[in-house]
């Protein structure tokens, strides 16, 4: 059911808030950080653009073929790995996925503004205040197949708004079929979160037509069921022997109160913090405030997110921050839903469009400024691959620590470049069958050849599988790698960089030639 406020007659015909070229141009300013970064700094990224690399030239690169295998197979978890396969021929790895992940807000934006507009009949200004969502941490920490998922899924709510608003529901029906394929295949959550928000919008929609709940549960279920194909592809991929992965964590409140904390969380704490203060602060305004109220349709979709937050562990067939994952869009979904009473005055209004952009303004240039940041400390780090032959077997340890700063290094992955720009081995790539395409096979590499063996820290961590930088340095076999890259390492024992040649150094990384193959404290003829 679409309301939509009546503004009094005065002033220009259009507020300046609907015009066609502002709604374009804050589009197009959503993707604004990522434009003058050459690698979009998300942490997990780096990783996965190995990857690509990887599935692009294994069968052409016997060097790649000693380290990996890749199997192609129909999983919940194939957006980009997919889009990168024409995208690579014409534009190469890098230029490929920054196309790829540069869109992604752009989409997410479409979306958000897409979805206001069917419910509310236009788009309110409160609705600048939920654009900013597009950049949220589970995109920064480079779960880019799930915020693909996610922009699409928005997308697709927005089509499916539509097409009931038209009546058009056999097509829908016939539409939705190969869209929620489409989707799964792109990421599971997205698909997941498409159908909540389909059913719950279903749900108002049959209530408002003077059906009971009830039947009015049963008959939007029934609506739903053109979205329900991917469940079967789900048994197939989850019933193999192959596949592992547990599912675990349940209920930890602590740390689903630490995710709402952190739904913007970049850089600067309480520059992100405060953006989330605003946004609840307009929430809670709109509960009270005469002029302003919510949408059923989409007050909806938000309290049935938020049930499935409370719901969901933290680990979900082995993928970390399962549930982390949802908070930002049932914030975003939330804020759509705030919108003008019948009667309200343009002078509100106005009000809030110039707060609404402002909002957006200080949030855009803010992320600008700190991916440019991110963005000059992957360039210092990269210098290293200049002196980095082609087909290299290289290790890497990069510095980390048991408790991370708000502002998350993004550096945990970057070794995944050097198997883009030199196709040198990498351990920084994920292995879990079922869930990851590629393994990694690299005998003589044992414990050093997949991740987190690169994520390094001056004392052991509970919890945690990492290792000291002393044990890296002392363990990791000689025999077997001839370089050694340490990006922004911890303190360490230099007496363990023995037979280590420094080639390239800026500040503390620095990267080794291995000229000496015994290992630290071994008498000399156990190195040969």
């Amino acid at each position: 059911m679409i309301a939509q406020a009546s503004f009094p007659r005065s002033g220009p015909e259009r507020p300046f808030w609907k015009h066609p070229w502002l709604i374009a141009a804050l589009i197009l300013l959503s993707g604004l950080p990522l434009l003058l970064p050459e690698i979009p700094p998300l942490t997990d990224l780096p990783g996965h653009m190995g990857r690509y690399h990887v599935q692009m030239e294994l069968p052409h690169s016997a060097t790649l073929a000693r380290y990996y295998t890749f199997d192609w197979s129909l999983i919940g978890n194939l957006g980009v790995d997919l889009l990168i396969v024409p995208l690579s021929h014409i534009f190469g790895n890098e230029l490929a996925s920054k196309s790829i992940i540069l869109s992604i807000p752009v989409l997410t934006a479409v979306g958000l503004l897409w979805v206001a507009h069917e419910v509310h009949g236009e788009i309110p200004p409160t609705a600048f205040f939920a654009l900013p969502f597009a950049f949220n941490f589970p995109f920064a920490f480079g779960f880019v197949n799930f915020a693909l998922s996610m922009g699409l899924g928005l997308l697709a709510f927005a089509l499916w708004l539509r097409l009931a608003r038209l009546g058009r529901l056999k097509l829908r029906a016939a539409l939705f079929v190969p869209l929620s394929i489409v989707i799964w295949v792109t990421h599971t959550f997205g698909w997941g979160t498409l159908g909540v928000m389909a059913f719950s919008a279903e749900l108002v929609r049959q209530w408002d037509m003077r059906r009971g709940f009830f039947r009015a549960g049963w008959t939007a279920g029934l609506h739903c069921l053109s979205l329900a194909p991917p469940i079967l592809l789900m048994l197939l991929w989850r019933s193999g022997e192959h596949v592992t992965g547990q599912t675990a964590d349940w209920f930890n409140w602590t740390l689903k109160w630490r995710w709402v904390e952190m739904a913007l969380r970049d850089r600067w704490y309480y520059f992100d913090v405060g953006a989330l203060v605003v946004v609840a602060l307009l929430l809670v305004i709109a509960v009270f405030h005469r002029r302003l109220t919510y949408s059923r349709n989409l007050l909806a979709s938000a309290i049935f997110l938020s049930l499935v937050y409370i719901l969901l562990p933290r680990i979900v067939f082995g993928s970390n921050y399962a549930d982390m994952r949802l908070v930002p869009y049932v914030m975003a979904v939330a804020t759509l839903a705030v919108r003008f009473r019948q009667g309200a005055s343009r002078r509100l209004a106005t009000l809030l469009a110039v707060m609404g952009l402002s909002f957006f303004g200080a949030r855009t240039i803010g992320s600008t400024i700190s991916f440019a940041l991110f963005d000059k400390e992957y360039d210092r780090n990269l210098a290293a691959l200049d002196h980095l032959p082609h087909d290299a077997r290289l290790v890497s340890f990069v510095g980390t620590t048991c408790v991370k700063p708000w502002a998350m290094s993004r550096l945990e992955h970057l070794p995944g470049i050097a198997l883009v720009r030199r196709n040198a081995f990498s351990n920084d790539q994920w292995s879990m069958p079922g869930a990851q395409l590629l393994q990694a096979t690299y005998p003589d590499g044992v414990g050093f050849r997949r991740d987190p063996s690169q994520q390094v820290v001056s004392r052991r961590c509970r919890f945690e599988q990492w290792r000291t930088m002393n044990e890296a340095l002392a363990q990791f076999p000689r025999r077997a790698f001839d370089y050694v890259w340490l990006i922004n390492p911890p303190p360490y024992d230099p007496a363990l960089t023995r037979g280590l040649q420094p080639i390239w150094r800026n500040g503390s990384s620095v990267l080794y030639r291995v000229a000496d193959r015994t290992p630290p404290g071994a008498s000399p003829k156990e190195g040969q």
